[in-house]
Parts: C-alpha cells; structure tokens; sequence
C-alpha cells in the first residue's frame, strides 16, 4: 500500500496481459473504401478484358511508395482480385497419360471457344483417373474421367 491508501501497481508482467478476442483471432475487415480502391485499380491494370501483369506490378510499386490511408487493406483486397481472375483464366487439364501436341491444341481451341481468349493452359497427368480427362476452370469441373464414372456408380448402390 502507498501513503494514500491505493495498492502498489504489481511487478510481474505489467501492463496485465488481457484475453483474446475476436479482433485478435480473425483478420481486420477490409473497409468498404478500401474495397473501392482496390476495385478501381484491378479495373485499372485491364487491358482489352484481360489483366496486364506489367501495370499490376506498377500499381502495387505506386500503392507502396504513397501508401494512403489504409494501404494495406486496399493491397489484401486488391491480390485477392488478382488471385481470383488468375483462377478464373487458369485451366487446368489432368489425365491419366501425357497428352501429344495435337490432343493440347484441340482441347486449347475449343475451351478458348467457350471461355474467350486468354486462358493459361497446365497440362498435367494423373495415373489414378485411369482414362478420360477432368478439366478445372476457375470454378467450373468438368470430370469425364473414369475414376469419376466409378465413383458415381459407387454412390448409386
């Protein structure tokens, strides 16, 4: 006790630790003004539809070297938009034997046909679809493997 009658501020591990909270468990909201911004830089760094991978750099480089009121924020939003348009146009074509030039240039026309151009193509093979192909789009799944046809036989019975 002081003189006055108040406790003596304690020692050990001053200022007293406090207890996690929601804040402290899950990641900042991104403000809606930062959700603007990051927007209209994604729309910025369009050219002709597709994304410029050169003007995305820039804008980031720009983003960084003024760094505005809640940069950081604008900067999460604005990868995560890059993220989600590099998923969308990435298409993604397993199967269970290496495919030969002819067979990539076929399934390259007809999915540029039905998703427009500039698709990035990762041609890849996987012994346990045993025939067929699957094809990864952004969101959509195309699975015409027989791996898939047993598997949904197997859930009929």
């Amino acid at each position: 006790m002081t003189r006055n009658g108040w406790p003596n501020k304690p020692t050990a591990s001053w200022p007293p630790e406090r207890p996690a909270t929601h804040r402290d468990t899950h990641p900042v909201k991104t403000s809606k003004q930062a959700r603007r911004d990051a927007k209209e830089l994604f729309r910025a760094c369009r050219v002709n539809g597709l994304l410029d991978e050169a003007k995305v750099r820039q804008v980031v480089q720009l983003v960084i070297a003024a760094k505005p009121r809640g940069y950081f924020a604008i900067l999460n939003h604005f990868q995560r938009l890059v993220k989600l348009d590099l998923d969308r146009r990435t298409a993604r074509v397993e199967s269970p034997v290496p495919l030969d030039e002819p067979q990539q240039s076929s399934i390259r026309t007809n999915l540029a046909r039905r998703y427009g151009d500039g698709l990035i193509f990762a041609f890849t093979h996987n012994s346990a679809l045993i025939g067929g192909l699957r094809v990864q789009i952004g969101s959509d799944v195309f699975d015409g493997s027989v791996e898939a046809r047993l598997a949904a036989l197997e859930t009929s019975f």
